[in-house]
């Protein structure tokens, strides 16, 4: 017998079966239209300069090369960025950064692509580059308008603090590493139209970029996103480069082009993670209760602004995670360097800002000999007045206190670090230890115009559905509870409905996928439409039933038929769909939907960017061996809130393939920059992503159970980007193991991230001060 509702079950990924046999289509494995081209740019080789001339004579006359194109080819607005005009498609007079395009050429084959590019001649007079924070901060070099937060008297705090220091804590970049690189095929279509297959999680972005660059209204582009092979959010803006190079190499040559980037190409040209510059000075009672903040944090948001302004601002939402700041004071700058412009990656600056938090508390934790699990226990937020946050949103729905207990109980975690401690006592030169990390993410987009989403549901006369909404499949799962969402509302089988493409000329105005706010968004939208289509086929079903139509109200739909409750006739779902196309009953619907009550005043720092937030914790265990600095993690435990999740076997991965993510940034992951701006962590083979053997040998995930959210789609809670900060766990573990080589109650100095050589710097400096302070008590 088959379930009445796939809703809260566990399912199989829609895409699984195709992923697996290798059938799921993405950009690339699209059939090339006769005759395609293929584009290839050509990127600044320096990370300031201006252009003094450009010659492509030569390179025009390759064999098989049909166009060298650059900005004065452009016919319409130059521009792709997504919040400032300041990130040219094409550079126009100066170039800012290595791997700005510079160019494009358009040609048969890549072989003639590279082999005209090659014979490009651009001139360059290089100029002086800034290529780290603190160059651009001394420079007054900045993107936007700093912002600010503050609760309370900080300095009168901090004044009094029976524990004050300071100190600084530098976040490292991440590449996203998709496993599908940046892709795009335009292809002209008559009367000068345009359809741009994007491998992009913003659709509709990219249809507004192409549109402004080929200078044309929107409805003559239409954008198509099938599944990505990743995204992670690096695919929110920087698609709109590709695509529109693509439609414009299209235009000019009237053949359809593909763009598309090796690895080398898109870990050199594309934005990273936000290196950020933190500096603060924190005060705390003797119990261990934190009174006081200052900080200031610096990102670094590369050549062009991109998503760097929202992502500073979400960096301090997220700087207090899971604490109550009685007395705080943050303010955030944004540095404009000669790098590749970063960009939005999971989590959008809330890790950057949960790092600062938890270097402070840990520091706290050992200058006081406290367990830092017990000083974050201490410190969360509770009941009024310690439920505001410094941007003056009440915290709710508070589940911090509940998980903390039940995973300090399922982890079994003060036994273990007893039996820790005990371990490190006989083994001098492999020691372990252990972490615990909450996290508190607010959910929404903290631009609130983006906090809307639409839906296209069609039903046929033989009762198969085709569902299409404005989110974007990554590989997330998002149409597998897309799909779940309409096949309950509709009381169908989910194989009973087709979820389609992703395309602007089905859904318009969609905001990208991002902010974890995918389902939330999108699911009710698709209810929505479900329900309209539902109320219309009531009438008809209750005919069928033999009811009167004022009794349609009591139809359902359950496991594709219709009935009423109690009663023992049913009829087929797609005999009710075939009568109402005969009864000229329309069988297709719009739905829509908008968060409400999302409001933030950015220049009084405070209002409610956040509809609700997501919880969770993770307890880490590590084994550092102190001769090499290699570490291992022994286990993880991870409870998180997911709220009533719709899929959950969709959102265990999340939250598996997050924290794992998580933990590379801060262990193994490392982008590198030479003194000419040039990336040297440009593959797999310079650059380390996590892999089976960094994945904790013993892995326990849950979600917590009876954990219903107001006010969202069936109870469900966001997923995609709370489970990334329970990596830092891993930092608290790791700083554990490194104490254990020194001395009892010292503080351990450990950079991020913790790669091997970081980590056996920081026992060298544990082992040191120990040698150090026996040296001088002989």
């Amino acid at each position: 017998m088959s379930q009445p509702t796939p809703l809260h079950h566990p399912a199989l990924h829609e895409s699984g079966r195709l992923h697996a046999n290798g059938a799921a289509l993405y950009v690339d494995d699209i059939p090339p239209p006769k005759g395609m081209l293929v584009g290839q740019v050509i990127p600044s080789p320096v990370a300031r300069g201006r252009i003094v001339s450009i010659d492509a004579a030569e390179a025009a006359q390759v064999p098989g090369v049909y166009a060298v194109l650059f900005a004065r080819d452009v016919p319409g607005h130059n521009q792709v960025g997504p919040s400032f005009p300041d990130e040219p498609l094409l550079a126009e007079g100066e170039v800012h950064c290595v791997g700005q395009i510079v160019g494009l050429v358009v040609a048969e084959d890549l072989a003639a692509c590279r082999a005209a590019a090659a014979k490009v001649r651009v001139k360059y007079e290089e100029l002086p580059a800034l290529l780290t924070v603190e160059q651009a901060d001394a420079a007054g070099s900045y993107i936007g308008t700093p912002h600010f937060m503050q609760r309370g008297d900080p300095d009168v705090a901090l004044a009094i603090a029976a524990l004050r220091f300071n100190g600084v804590v530098e976040t490292p970049g991440q590449d996203h590493f998709y496993l599908e690189t940046h892709c795009a095929l335009a292809i002209p279509g008559e009367d000068g139209t345009f359809t741009v297959h994007s491998s992009t999680q913003h659709p509709s972005e990219v249809q507004a970029k192409v549109a402004e660059v080929l200078h044309m209204p929107r409805s003559r582009v239409v954008v198509l996103s099938p599944r990505m092979g990743g995204g992670f959010g690096g695919k929110e803006t920087q698609g709109n480069h590709y695509a529109a190079l693509a439609a414009l190499g299209a235009l000019k040559t009237r053949r359809a082009v593909k763009v598309w980037l090796d690895r080398d190409e898109d870990m050199t040209q594309t934005g990273k993670r936000h290196p950020f510059r933190m500096t603060y000075e924190a005060g705390f009672s003797s119990d261990g209760m934190i009174t006081a903040l200052k900080a200031r944090l610096l990102a670094n948001g590369g050549w062009a602004a991109d998503l760097t302004i929202p992502i500073l601002d979400r960096s301090l939402f997220h700087a207090d995670n899971a604490y109550f700041l009685p007395h705080v004071r943050l303010e955030g700058r944004a540095v404009r360097t000669n790098l590749p412009s970063n960009t939005a990656f999971r989590g959008f600056g809330g890790p950057q800002g949960m790092v600062l938090i938890e270097e402070i508390f840990n520091r706290a934790a050992e200058r006081l000999g406290l367990d830092p699990a017990e000083l974050r226990r201490r410190n969360y937020y509770g009941d009024a007045p310690r439920n505001v946050t410094q941007y003056h949103q009440e915290v709710k729905d508070n589940r911090l206190a509940r998980i903390h207990q039940e995973l300090m109980a399922s982890s079994n975690y003060v036994a273990r670090r007893a039996a820790i401690e005990k371990f490190n006592e006989r083994s001098p030169h492999v020691k372990r230890g252990i972490g615990m990390q909450p996290v508190k993410f607010g959910i929404s987009f903290t631009m609130s115009m983006l906090n809307q989403a639409g839906a296209l549901v069609l039903i046929y006369s033989d009762g198969s559905v085709q569902l299409n909404h404005g989110g974007t499949e990554m590989g997330q799962g998002l149409h597998t509870k897309m799909l779940v969402v309409a096949a309950h509302e509709l009381g169908l089988p989910p194989e009973r409905i087709r979820v389609m493409t992703t395309a602007t000329d089905k859904v318009p105005n969609t905001s990208a996928t991002a902010a974890s706010s995918g389902a939330d968004l999108n699911g009710q939208a698709v209810r929505n439409a479900c329900a309209v289509l539902r109320d219309r086929l009531r009438p008809v079903a209750a005919r069928l039933l033999g009811l009167s139509v004022e009794d349609a109200h009591r139809v359902v739909f359950l496991d594709g038929h219709a009935s009423v409750p109690g009663g023992t006739e049913r009829v087929p779902w797609e005999k009710v769909t075939e009568r109402a196309y005969v009864e000229q009953v329309s069988l297709s619907a719009t739905g829509y939907y908008r968060t409400p009550d999302i409001k933030y005043d950015r220049a009084q720092g405070r209002g409610k960017p956040f509809h609700y937030f997501a919880y969770g914790a993770a307890v880490v265990e590590v084994e550092l061996n102190g001769l090499t600095g290699e570490h291992r993690m022994l286990r993880a435990d991870i409870l998180h809130d997911v709220g009533d999740s719709l899929t959950p076997t969709i959102d265990r991965g999340q939250v598996e393939g997050a924290f794992v993510q998580g933990v590379g940034w801060l262990t193994c992951e490392e982008v590198i920059f030479d003194a000419k701006g040039r990336v040297l962590t440009h593959g797999p083979s310079t650059y380390k992503i996590p892999a089976v053997g960094e994945a904790p040998e013993d892995f326990h995930v849950a979600l917590l159970d009876r954990a219903p959210q107001d006010g969202v789609i069936h109870g469900s809670k966001a997923v995609g980007e709370p489970p990334f900060m329970l990596g830092i766990a891993v930092v608290t573990a790791l700083r554990h193991a490194v104490g254990a080589f020194g001395q009892v109650g010292r503080e351990v100095e450990l950079a991020l991230p913790a790669s091997p050589e970081a980590l056996l710097r920081a026992v060298e400096r544990a082992r040191s001060a120990v040698a150090h302070g026996k040296a001088r008590a002989g």
